[in-house]
């Protein structure tokens, strides 16, 4: 309860700060109270969703994400406009001190209200602009599918797979949808890319299984010519949630299983499998969810490998890219590629190809959207199909991606000779 205290008071400080720059420019009482009336109106609606009618048996759910969606959309602009009007008083309280002190008039000139409402028509100006974009990835930013290629060339790819096609999704996070309609095309965007495998890489829900249950038709459309596969996600295992005892949740995770049948992939759970191609194979391998800090540990980098040897060209699926940080890139045995999720590039950032890649979440994760390259081993970390919490992208889209493997010329070998 308390924690909820200090978060309302310092909300209706900063909306009170940040109300001076709309009050500047507007005389109009009716103005202010339609500004108090809907700030008042959305806090409550935040504050009953995530503090009153929240079920913790159940976790994030769509009226909760719209709570979120709401909060955020008014009050992240809010606080563009405090940035603008403490940086103004900042100038002018030492000014309004000196006359003071020197003297002995404190308003004399210090005030400047042309200047006053200038900063506050900047402040207001600069603030609806991320106000339109979160509006934006409300309603059109978390469906605007993007289709990521790229290809990846190795040496030592087996001959067979030059050319091989993989499609990549990631974070579906089902307990978050809103719009059959859209995931529909996002299923045929993933169907048109014709690739030889899909591979998911976790989190396919919230929390529970049964988040699933209403897409299952939708996702068992997906198709591919050698198969589909699929590693679990920290939220997959229902441990944001709180259950009636530990055998229900045991059961959710039974029930999940299920559900990874029913949609016709594979789930690994720290194994390998083989993916035959003419007379040359490679080998897919999956792990459990291991994350740097707080998140789960379930995955077993060894015991996934059991039976691979040096010379196999390896595809390892990993949800967390920190795991490929601190327990892949520099293992002994070298893993060709690395396919990872997680971040969902935080929803949020600015990606121009070609000129900047720039998030919030680079400062929680080195490597936290698209292709990594070290020593010869590859990382692409997915921006993620779905989203979670705040119901909306905006400048990192949902991602698809197909990853093309391409046979390197040997260098070291005379020409004709590899």
């Amino acid at each position: 309860m308390l924690r909820w205290i200090i978060f309302i008071v310092t909300y209706l400080l900063i909306d009170f700060y940040a109300f001076q720059a709309f009050k500047t420019i507007s005389k109009s009482k009716w103005m202010y109270i339609i500004h108090w009336a809907i700030s008042l109106i959305v806090l409550l609606y935040f504050t009953y969703q995530l503090a009153i009618v929240f079920d913790n048996k159940i976790g994030l759910r769509l009226s909760t994400n719209k709570a979120i969606g709401v909060f955020l959309v008014l009050f992240v602009p809010k606080l563009f406009v405090l940035f603008f009007m403490f940086g103004e008083d900042i100038i002018r309280t030492p000014q309004a001190l000196f006359r003071l002190l020197i003297q002995g008039d404190a308003a004399g000139g210090a005030y400047f209200p042309s200047r006053r409402k200038f900063v506050s028509q900047l402040a207001l100006g600069i603030a609806a602009l991320p106000f339109g974009a979160l509006l934006y990835g409300i309603f059109k930013g978390k469906y605007n599918y993007k289709v990521l290629k790229y290809t990846l060339e190795f040496v030592d790819l087996p001959e067979a797979f030059d050319g091989y096609q993989i499609t990549q999704i990631s974070d579906i996070h089902s307990g978050s949808f809103d719009n059959p309609t859209k995931i529909e095309y996002g299923i045929d965007l993933i169907n048109q890319q014709e690739s030889d495998l899909i591979l998911f890489t976790g989190d396919l829900v919230n929390n529970r299984a049964d988040e699933m249950l209403p897409w299952i038709d939708t996702f068992k459309k997906l198709k591919a010519k050698d198969g589909k596969y699929s590693i679990l996600g920290n939220h997959d295992y229902g441990d944001y949630i709180k259950w009636d005892s530990e055998s229900a949740k045991i059961q959710n995770m039974k029930d999940l299983e299920e559900v990874h049948k029913q949609l016709g992939f594979d789930l690994l759970l720290n194994e390998n499998r083989v993916v035959q191609k003419d007379n040359d194979k490679i080998k897919l391998i999956g792990v459990e969810n291991w994350g740097a800090g707080g998140f789960k540990k379930a995955g077993d980098l060894d015991l996934a490998s059991k039976g691979i040897v040096a010379k196999d060209f390896k595809i390892l699926m990993s949800h967390d890219p920190s795991h490929w940080e601190q327990k892949v890139k520099n293992n002994d045995t070298h893993y060709h590629l690395t396919l990872s999720g997680h971040t969902h590039g935080m929803q949020f950032g600015i990606e121009i190809p070609g000129w900047i890649k720039w998030s919030p979440v680079k400062w929680r994760y080195k490597y936290w959207a698209g292709i990594y390259e070290e020593a010869g081993q590859f990382l692409n970390v997915n921006r993620g199909f779905g989203f979670l919490a705040y119901p909306g992208r905006v400048g990192i889209w949902p991602e698809i991606a197909v990853i093309t493997l391409k046979k390197k010329p040997n260098p070291t070998l005379p020409l004709g000779k590899g």
